[in-house]
């Protein structure tokens, strides 16, 4: 089916159309700085690139896709000792090891593209489907067979745009999650947000309030990075090779550049015991949204002083300070989160595989692919 749009596709940032930023006002992570983010300090593994649809010579939508080569990871994760996980190593290892991602392989939540709200979205998500195949041609002339394709992630109400031929043999999957924390706006302050707890999780606030009393949080500087770089990447390394799966590992520069580039929209806090970084966490202001981003910690502190929960309640009271409207999470430790108050959003994404026959029992191996977390919804509020 031909469309009334055409697409070209960047490998730098310094070739985006002069008006790329007006698409990007759904999200922060389309915008040309994040876009430069990832083009100085992506993963070892990733290589990135940014597609512009166009009617004739305007600019109507906006994407990001990145490649991923799993053959350059030495771990997948050192969490799971099981049959299970050494099945799923085995699989990307041999059957997809080379990933295709249309959208952020880093990031919960629809960023992969924006369109003008005057295009057909069906047509538009046609023509990002042949950008897509221009993309994998283009690995192949490099001697890197796409293994798998995915489009992440999507909101119920996204999904039926994808209702269109060229989607028809991939298939629809639904992951962990996204734990996004809705803001009363009522709340003014930490004690509004204190008050609307029932007496259990009011004592489970104060309990880890009184553990943390030795624990000094600091919003930190660019320079202040750049001290603790080493420190703060080993914090990083640890928390992350201690997940279920990972497809990527940041590079020990990526925080710096990050707050090189966003400055203030960027925010680091580095949590001391002694004059010892002992943990941090990361947020983003994206609009009206507070967008949690990686995190560090030394695992024997954290338990011992419920650091990861201290970090919780306060990345809450900053949001509520400053008047935003909801706080993405993410997912892992659903559990905890939701004992925090925040809620379970259903993502949806679409994965093909390059051989047909694997393809078809992509219902199944997916299973294999997608970690399965068994978890108990928490209701903290009276």
């Amino acid at each position: 089916m031909t469309t009334p749009y055409s697409f070209k596709i960047y490998s730098e940032t310094a070739q985006l159309p002069s008006n790329w930023d007006d698409l990007a006002v759904s999200t922060i992570f389309l915008s040309k700085k994040y876009l430069e983010i990832l083009e100085k300090s992506s993963p070892e593994n990733m290589v990135c690139h940014f597609i512009g649809l166009f009617e004739n010579e305007t600019l109507v939508g906006i994407a990001l896709s990145q490649f991923l080569d799993l053959n350059l990871l030495e771990s997948f994760g050192d969490r799971d000792k099981c049959i299970k996980t050494t099945v799923r190593n085995l699989v990307f290892r041999n059957f997809g090891s080379h990933v295709l991602v249309i959208g952020n392989n880093m990031l919960t939540g629809q960023n992969s593209f924006a369109l003008s709200e005057f295009i057909d979205k069906k047509k538009a998500l046609q023509t990002l489907r042949s950008a897509t195949t221009a993309l994998k041609k283009m690995f192949q002339s490099k001697g890197k067979k796409i293994h798998i394709t995915t489009y992440k992630d999507f909101h119920k109400e996204d999904i039926t745009n994808f209702g269109i031929p060229e989607f028809e043999n991939d298939y629809q999957f639904s992951t962990q999650p996204n734990m996004v924390f809705h803001i009363n706006e009522n709340w003014k302050s930490e004690q509004d947000y204190i008050d609307s707890l029932s007496k259990k999780y009011r004592d489970q606030y104060k309990r880890a309030r009184k553990k943390a009393t030795v624990i000094e949080k600091r919003k930190m500087h660019l320079e202040d990075i750049i001290v603790l770089e080493d420190t703060i990447y080993d914090l990083y390394l640890h928390v992350a090779k201690n997940a279920p799966f990972n497809t990527f590992f940041l590079p020990k520069n990526h925080f710096r550049v990050f707050k090189e580039i966003f400055k203030d929209k960027f925010l680091f806090y580095g949590y001391f015991i002694d004059e010892k970084l002992i943990g941090f966490n990361t947020l983003i202001k994206n609009g009206s949204v507070m967008d949690t981003y990686f995190l560090g910690y030394d695992e024997s502190i954290q338990r011992e002083k419920m650091l990861y929960l201290n970090m919780l309640y306060d990345m809450i009271a900053y949001s509520i300070n400053k008047g935003f409207k909801e706080i993405v999470l993410a997912r892992t430790a659903l559990e905890i989160k939701s004992s925090v108050g925040a809620k379970p959003i259903k993502m949806y994404g679409f994965i093909a595989h390059s051989n047909q026959i694997v393809n078809s029992y992509m219902p199944k191996i997916f299973r294999y692919l997608e970690p399965e977390t068994n978890w108990q919804e928490r209701n903290p509020f009276k």
